[in-house]
C-alpha cells in the first residue's frame, strides 16, 4: 500500500447539498499514523441517522459528505505503535474516531459523551480536514476507535451491530436492564428496533413490540421472536398493558407523544429515547411523578461496549436481518429508508460495488 508518510486517494460516494443524493466523489486520506490503521471498507450499513446528516435536518451539515459508520473492512496498513490489529484482521469502525481522552467521560470509558469527541463524517479531524465516512473504498482510524469482528461472525451481518446494536446494548447494560425475566418494550421496529427484540430477547427479556399499526405483528412475532404486539392505537389493549413494562427502548426517529407509552410503564420504569428528533416533546409531569418513572437518553455505546455486543451476538447467535445493496443503489435506498420500506437495515457492498460510476 506505499509507505506511511505517503497520503492516499479514496473514492467515495457523497452528498453535495441538502438534496442528500449521494455521487461519486475523490478525496486525500490522511498519512497512516504511529497509532493509526487503514482499513480497505467491505460492507456499510446505512443508518437512519445518515439521512439526517446528508439532508442538513440537525443544521450542521458540511459538504461534500461521505455518509456511513457502521462500517466492516480488512486492515490493509498499520502505524508502528498499533499493537490491537494486524494486516489482515476483519474489524469495525463506528460512529466515533476520536476524543480528548482526558474529560471525565473519556476517563470513565463512555467517549461517547466526550465534549470534544470527533464523528466519522461531517466532522473536523485533528489535522483540521474534514472526516468521511464508510460509502468508500477506504478509511484511517486511530486504533482506539477500531473493533475486532469476532472470527466466523459474517462481517456483513456485523455491519448494523457497531451503531443499531450498540445502541440498545448500552442502555440495557447501564441501566440494569441485563438479567433475564425483565419486560420490556421497543418502540419502533426498524433497524435499531429489529436489533432491539433480538437483544433483548437473548438476554432472557419478555419483549413488547409498539407500533403505530398492525402491519408489522406477523414479522416481530413469528421472524423476530417477539412475545406481544401492541398496536399504539388500540386504546383498550393499551389500557390491558398498562404498568407491565420494567423499560421501552424508543427508536421512533419523529415527534410523537410520550404519554401513552409513559403509561405502560411499571413504577420506576424507564422509557429510554434513541430516535435523533429536532423538535421539542411533550408531556405532563404527573405521568412521571405518579409512578416515579424516568425519561432518559442514550447515545450508541462507549468501545468497550462495542466489542462487547459484538461477543454478545456470537455467543448467543444474534444475526441482524439485512437487505444487502451495491453503492449505485444507495440513493434509492435511502429514500425507501425515509419510507421505513426495509427489513431491516441496508448493507452495502462496498468491495463489490464499482465506485467511481
Amino acid at each position: 500500500m506505499g509507505s506511511l508518510e505517503v497520503e492516499k486517494t479514496a473514492i467515495g460516494w457523497a452528498a453535495r447539498d441538502p438534496s442528500g443524493v449521494l455521487s461519486p466523489y475523490t478525496y486525500t486520506l490522511r498519512n497512516t499514523g504511529p497509532d493509526d490503521v487503514q482499513v480497505k471498507i467491505l460492507y456499510c450499513g446505512l443508518c437512519h441517522s445518515d439521512l439526517h446528516q446528508v439532508k442538513n435536518d440537525l443544521g450542521m451539515s458540511n459538504y461534500p459528505m461521505v455518509p456511513g459508520h457502521e462500517v466492516v473492512g480488512e486492515v490493509v496498513e498499520v502505524g508502528p505503535e498499533v499493537t490491537k490489529f494486524k494486516v489482515g484482521d476483519i474489524v469495525g469502525v463506528g460512529l466515533l474516531v476520536g476524543c480528548c481522552k482526558t474529560c471525565r467521560p473519556c476517563q470513565q470509558d463512555i467517549e461517547q459523551y466526550c465534549a470534544k469527541k470527533i464523528w466519522n463524517c461531517n466532522d473536523v479531524y485533528t489535522d483540521g480536514k474534514p472526516t468521511q465516512g464508510g460509502f468508500a473504498n477506504f478509511m484511517v482510524v486511530e486504533q482506539k476507535f477500531v473493533v475486532k469482528i469476532p472470527d466466523g461472525m459474517a462481517p456483513e451481518q456485523a455491519a448494523p451491530l457497531l451503531c443499531a446494536g450498540v445502541t440498545v446494548y448500552s442502555p440495557l447494560n447501564h441501566f440494569g436492564f441485563n438479567q433475564s425475566g425483565l419486560r420490556g418494550g421497543i418502540l419502533g421496529l426498524g433497524g435499531v428496533g429489529h436489533m432491539g427484540v433480538k437483544i433483548a430477547k437473548a438476554m432472557g427479556h419478555h419483549v413488547t413490540v409498539i407500533s403505530s399499526s398492525d402491519k408489522k405483528r406477523q414479522e416481530a412475532l413469528d421472524h423476530l421472536g417477539a412475545d406481544d404486539y401492541l398496536v399504539s392505537s388500540d386504546n383498550v389493549k393499551m389500557q390491558e398493558a398498562a404498568d407491565s413494562l420494567d423499560y421501552i427502548i424508543d427508536t421512533v426517529p419523529v415527534n410523537h407523544p410520550l404519554e401513552p407509552y409513559l403509561s405502560l410503564l411499571k413504577v420506576d420504569g424507564k422509557l429510554i429515547l434513541m430516535g435523533v428528533i429536532n423538535t421539542p416533546l411533550q408531556f405532563v409531569s404527573p405521568m412521571v411523578m405518579l409512578g416515579r418513572k424516568s425519561i432518559t437518553g442514550s447515545f450508541i455505546g462507549s468501545m468497550k461496549e462495542t466489542e462487547e455486543v459484538l461477543h454478545f451476538c456470537k455467543e448467543k447467535g444474534v444475526t441482524s436481518q439485512i437487505e444487502m445493496v451495491k453503492m449505485d443503489y444507495i440513493n434509492t435506498a435511502m429514500e425507501r429508508l425515509e419510507k421505513n420500506d426495509v427489513r431491516y437495515r441496508f448493507v452495502v457492498d462496498v468491495a463489490g460495488s464499482k465506485l467511481d460510476q
